[in-house]
């Protein structure tokens, strides 16, 4: 019934996800050996296609709303659902091998706003009529794209 407040909560939500999952994989950069690291963005990558194609599953719960009021209830809630979901899995296995740090946790925090704020602003009246199943062979798609890309060096020039 607040689509600004929980738009708002989404994004400073993603962003910390997105900047702790940065970071822990720049930390995890620093004991890797580089060819290791790309085995791991490429299998990344693969994994994330494949999980792309499932759904996730949604249960409402009928719970009292936090203390922290709509804002902070939904920048808890998105951050913990976020917490190891594609989009931070998928900032990990970038930010490993790059090291455009801020940049990847840009284009990331980007992407999964680009996914999930559309779904905060149009709600249940338009939600039943997206064609979920095309985008998800769309992401899976994109993450083969990107397995494809980093294996083969193609994506030297955009910095991964």
């Amino acid at each position: 019934r607040k689509p600004a407040v929980v738009a708002l909560a989404l994004i400073v939500a993603t962003l910390a996800s997105q900047t702790l999952g940065g970071a822990i994989a720049m930390a995890m950069a620093q004991f890797t050996k580089p060819d290791a690291l790309k085995w791991v963005l490429c299998v990344g990558f693969v994994g994330l296609a494949g999980w792309s194609l499932t759904a996730e599953a949604y249960e409402e719960k009928n719970e009292k709303p936090m203390r922290y009021g709509v804002f902070g209830a939904a920048v808890l809630a998105f951050f913990l659902a976020q917490f190891g979901g594609k989009a931070q899995v998928a900032a990990v296995a970038m930010a490993a091998q790059s090291k455009a740090f801020l940049l990847v946790v840009a284009a990331t925090t980007l992407g999964a706003l680009v996914a999930n704020l559309p779904a905060v602003w149009l709600g249940n009246r338009w939600a039943g009529r997206l064609p979920v199943d095309a985008l998800h062979w769309i992401a899976a798609g994109v993450f083969a794209l990107l397995a494809y890309l980093a294996f083969f060096g193609g994506g030297a020039r955009f910095g991964f």
